[in-house]
């Protein structure tokens, strides 16, 4: 069921929000060689209590999941899309391309956000392949309006990607956020204009474009992540918006 957000909760979302993509800026800055995935996990764990907060990932186990997940912080290196689990065996070096995934739990409301970041210099092809999945994001925010429909959203992500040359994870989705860390409705990453639900006033959603170079067919891992099947390189930008009647906020700026 989907689920509407009174005027009062979206201000705390927004308040959350901000202290969430702060918390973010500071573990982009800290994508390093010689750091590893666990480093960050336990840097956005702390981050996060001493905000206030409590990280929405810990321990949480949504329907698609075999077992909970284990950490704070998901972190996805080159192949695996997203829900990397950190460890210390993990240790960025020159060239990685390090997705980031965030949510927290901020007065009783989730937020929810993912950058993917380069480590020191990335390989032009890969650079280019991040700027067009944040461009993706950015230009489906601009049509997430209240009246039009998550068709809109899809068809608009995909089109500007394939049109880039690169292929959308299909089978990897957006989602509702607010009230907990996933919720209705999931939100495509492809689509046809004009179909589906029709966007309204109160709605929270987590938009994520993930994309990879030529196939956007995948896997899953034996610790609950998801790979590229053909091992390709794959980046993944994500924000929590809020609808309103006449504009949309951006939760996570």
């Amino acid at each position: 069921m989907v689920t509407l957000k009174s005027r009062e909760e979206i201000k705390i979302l927004q308040e959350g929000g901000k202290i969430l993509s702060s918390i973010m800026a500071v573990l982009q800055r800290s994508v390093k060689p010689g750091v590893t995935a666990l480093d960050l996990d336990r840097l956005a764990y702390n981050l996060i209590l001493k905000k206030g907060g409590f990280p929405s990932f810990l321990n949480y186990q949504p329907d698609f999941a075999q077992k909970p997940f284990p950490n704070s912080l998901c972190v996805s290196v080159n192949e695996v899309i997203v829900h990397g689990v950190p460890t210390n065996k993990i240790v960025f070096k020159i060239g990685d391309v390090v997705s980031l995934d965030l949510g927290m739990r901020y007065k009783n409301l989730f937020t929810d956000m993912a950058q993917t970041v380069g480590v020191v210099r990335v390989s032009p092809q890969y650079q280019k392949m991040m700027a067009v999945c944040e461009e993706a994001l950015r230009r489906a925010i601009k049509v997430a309006k209240a009246g039009n429909t998550l068709g809109d959203l899809g068809y608009t992500i995909e089109s500007y990607v394939k049109k880039n040359g690169f292929a959308v994870i299909q089978d990897l989705v957006g989602h509702g956020v607010g009230y907990q860390a996933h919720e209705d409705p999931l939100v495509f990453n492809c689509g046809y204009p004009h179909k589906g639900l029709r966007l309204e006033a109160g709605m929270v959603l987590a938009l994520e474009p993930m994309i990879t170079l030529k196939s956007g067919a995948i896997k899953e891992n034996p610790d609950g992540s998801f790979s590229t099947r053909n091992g390709e390189v794959a980046v993944h930008f994500e924000k929590t918006i809020a609808i309103l009647k006449n504009k949309t906020l951006i939760i996570t700026p």
